[in-house]
């Protein structure tokens, strides 16, 4: 019963929260007019982005059958630091002039990221270090966003790379940040404990996975023209649907029946690869993209997860690397041929900055963290939660 009653109430969060972009839609129709963007519209796709950032990225990371309390509030406690320091940094940095919600959006995508990142050490840090590597993270995607994006020190052009969705600096960026943390803090204790998962968080999980797919949309027209935002939004959700089913397929071809976290995660990596094109795609495409996405991102869980712990000697909890690094670099590649005009040097430039910077700054990280000590048993919520089942 408690189940049920939950699911109805995120139901009637999700028809709500729905309701101000319905009246807005109405109104233009009515009046026949095509407005420039306004905050009103910034304002409900923020909305969105934060019920994607709290409740679907919190809800994707409780399949850990004893650690939910932990992701829940990690997530929370995440969301709550990026999202002021980027406003912080943002407003005190020289050249920079957005409007408050405008500002708001961005350090949501940083915010974003930074979950990505979390995902890879997921269960293997203290409360208090997720509060540290909030703090850590935002300047270094700041930079990053400042190299690849508006020019900085002139490694890459200003405006030389697209990335309207962000699949290179927030998926890939987040990604790769977060395996540079697990390969330099990932001990042989947690490396032989299994990662637990039962029916019950399992289907949490995909409710998280389920809130994000409908409101990826809004994410990533969350910055574009309003003549954009109708192909975009199409697009996103081509993408997805294309994703979708080929992750069904691949998994049950590759698998034998169908993995639930196969479905929960690589079901999304639609919507990662058509990021960087999101605006520019016709709906042929981005079905494309989203097939390709899907059939990478699920080969990466049933056979390229298993190799990569081996290999960097890493556990990366929450597949991270599958679900957003391989299709958000993808996505940035897959830009070059559908993207009129783009400087296909810049762009690949952008790329590889963007992966050094990610991956020398989440090694750092993964140095600092340690020093506030180390989780004594993984995976966990009997550590740090009163009442939590051992």
């Amino acid at each position: 019963m408690k189940n049920k009653t939950l699911f109805k109430f995120f139901a009637l969060m999700l028809l709500l929260s729905g309701l101000p972009l319905l009246s807005h839609a109405s109104e233009m129709v009515n009046s026949g007019l095509a407005p420039a963007i306004s905050d009103d519209q910034h304002y409900n796709r923020a909305i969105h982005i934060m019920a994607m950032l709290l409740v679907g990225f919190g809800f994707l990371m409780v399949f850990v059958r004893k650690y939910g309390r932990s992701a829940l509030t990690a997530t929370f406690l995440l969301v709550s630091i990026s999202i002021p320091v980027y406003m912080l940094i943002n407003s005190n940095t020289v050249g920079i002039h957005e409007n408050d919600v405008r500002r708001l959006i961005l350090s949501e995508f940083c915010g974003a990221s930074l979950l990505i990142a979390a995902g890879a050490v997921l269960g293997r840090l203290k409360m208090q270090q997720y509060l540290l590597l909030g703090l850590l993270f935002v300047p270094c995607y700041m930079l990053n966003e400042w190299l690849v994006l508006n020019g900085g020190l002139g490694l890459v052009k200003a405006g030389g790379v697209v990335d309207t969705g962000g699949s290179i600096v927030i998926h890939a960026f987040g990604a790769i940040f977060g395996l540079g943390v697990a390969l330099t803090m990932t001990t042989k204790q947690e490396f032989e404990k299994t990662i637990e998962s039962d029916s019950v968080s399992d289907r949490y999980s995909m409710l998280g996975s389920m809130i994000l797919w409908i409101f990826w949309p809004s994410f990533c027209a969350a910055l574009v023209t309003p003549e954009q935002m109708p192909a975009t939004v199409v697009n996103v959700i081509l993408a997805l649907c294309g994703s979708t089913i080929t992750t069904y397929i691949v998994s049950v071809s590759l698998r034998k029946k169908v993995s639930i976290a196969d479905i929960a995660n690589a079901a999304l990596a639609g919507g990662v690869a058509i990021g960087s094109a999101c605006a520019d795609a016709t709906h042929s495409e981005a079905v494309v993209i989203g097939i390709l996405a899907g059939a990478l991102s699920t080969f990466g869980f049933a056979v390229i997860q298993s190799r990569q712990q081996k290999w960097m000697k890493l556990i990366d909890t929450c597949g991270v690397t599958n679900l957003h690094g391989l299709p958000g670099l993808m996505g940035g590649i897959a830009a070059l041929p559908i993207v009129r005009g783009l400087d296909i040097r810049q762009q690949l430039l952008g790329i590889v900055v963007t992966i050094g910077v990610a991956f020398v700054s989440g090694m750092a990280v993964g140095k600092i963290l340690p020093l506030m000590g180390r989780k004594t048993e993984a995976y966990e919520d009997a550590e740090e939660f009163l009442d939590a089942v051992e």
